[in-house]
């Protein structure tokens, strides 16, 4: 089975997982249970539009219109995030 995410397949967070803005730290985190994952700009811009209603590539073209930068590029960089947070079990798809 190969984590890569497919353009109709729509991501989400799966229970116990969750964004958090982390005021001690001043910046957003992703929970899960008993971790904490320090998120950057970046990581916050992908998994802002990642809700379980968004296609893969519906998120990649938000992201590419939003930033004024070349879908392909995009496309590489949301999936090797992506796919790194499928492999832990932070992230989950449905058709």
């Amino acid at each position: 089975m190969s984590l890569a995410l497919a353009p109709e397949e729509r991501p989400y967070l799966p229970r116990g997982v969750r964004l958090h803005d982390d005021t001690i730290r001043g910046s957003m985190v992703l929970l899960a249970p008993e971790k904490a994952v320090e998120l950057d700009q970046i990581g916050v811009a992908i998994l802002s539009r990642v809700n379980g209603d968004a296609s893969f590539a519906e998120i990649i073209a938000d992201l590419a219109q939003t930033y004024n930068a070349p879908a392909e590029q995009i496309e590489e960089d949301v999936q090797r995030f992506l796919t790194g947070l499928r492999a832990r079990l932070y992230l989950m798809v449905q058709l």
